[in-house]
């Protein structure tokens, strides 16, 4: 069999076959070893369960908004359990070059393209099953939402786009640095002040000027808001579709840098 490409039409549905084949062994890598996404979603439930306690009076704060704390702060959680489990995807990158996995696949006649897609077709699926764990649990404590299953469904769209978003950026780190201390570190650098520099945690108008103005332009941000607003009673469509636009070129972005940075590992090795 020749080497696939993505110049060649013809080419187009062995990359999707081969996409599928590797989402498949890492959702079986799952199946097998659940406790990966158990300890994924021990943070966000001691965010929902501890924080959304600790800090519940904040909701009567004059500036707030409307709904309880705990109300405001679920959808943000869903946000931050996707950006979390995305920037450590880059891991099973690091981990199948370390075992040789890499080279392997590298020397076989899988596509190029599939082993970037595959990673984060797997990272997709994670993050829509976290949402809806974590939308569960925030319903059985008592979180209430008008927006309905159509508000939930954005939700769990915005997550999936960020979460893939990370999970390409995660993969490009892994693939030029190489080493899991190294990505460790700058995963950690990345993912707690985008955390606090978004209304994850805290509403606007709340938060000093310049944190307000850097959550602008916060991918974290983007997602958070948009999520708040599909499950009001009265959501604003043009803020949602817009932060969605801006999560989706983000997402394509990251994604065509996790590409370029495949091709130069492949060209160095």
């Amino acid at each position: 069999m020749s080497t696939l490409t993505f110049s060649r039409p013809a080419a187009f549905p062995t990359f999707l076959t081969h996409s599928g084949q590797l989402t498949l062994r890492s959702l079986r890598t799952l199946t097998r070893q659940p406790i990966y996404l158990a300890f994924a979603l021990v943070q966000p439930m001691i965010w929902l369960l501890l924080f959304g306690q600790l800090f519940k009076n904040i909701a009567q704060l004059p500036g707030f908004g409307s709904g309880s704390y705990l109300e405001y702060l679920t959808p943000g959680v869903i946000v931050m359990t996707a950006m979390f489990s995305g920037a450590w995807a880059g891991t099973t990158f690091v981990s199948d070059m370390e075992r040789g996995v890499m080279d392997r696949n590298l020397s076989s006649p899988v596509s190029r393209g599939a082993l970037i897609t595959g990673s984060l077709a797997y990272q997709a699926v994670t993050s829509v099953i976290q949402s809806l764990i974590v939308f569960a649990v925030g319903f059985a404590i008592g979180a209430r939402y008008a927006g309905g299953v159509r508000g939930v469904a954005v939700v769990v769209l915005c997550a999936t786009l960020l979460g893939i978003a990370f999970a390409a950026l995660s993969d490009t780190v892994a693939l030029l640095v190489r080493q899991h201390e190294a990505l460790i570190g700058v995963s950690q650098f990345l993912t707690l002040p985008l955390s606090f520099l978004s209304s994850v945690m805290m509403a606007p108008a709340l938060m000093p000027g310049w944190v307000s103005d850097a959550a602008t332009v916060n991918p974290v941000n983007w997602a958070a808001v948009a999520s708040r607003s599909v499950l009001s009673t009265h959501p604003d469509w043009s803020l949602v579709g817009g932060r969605l636009g801006l999560l989706l070129a983000l997402t394509v972005v990251l994604g065509w840098l996790a590409t370029r940075a495949f091709r130069s590992y492949q060209r160095s090795v």
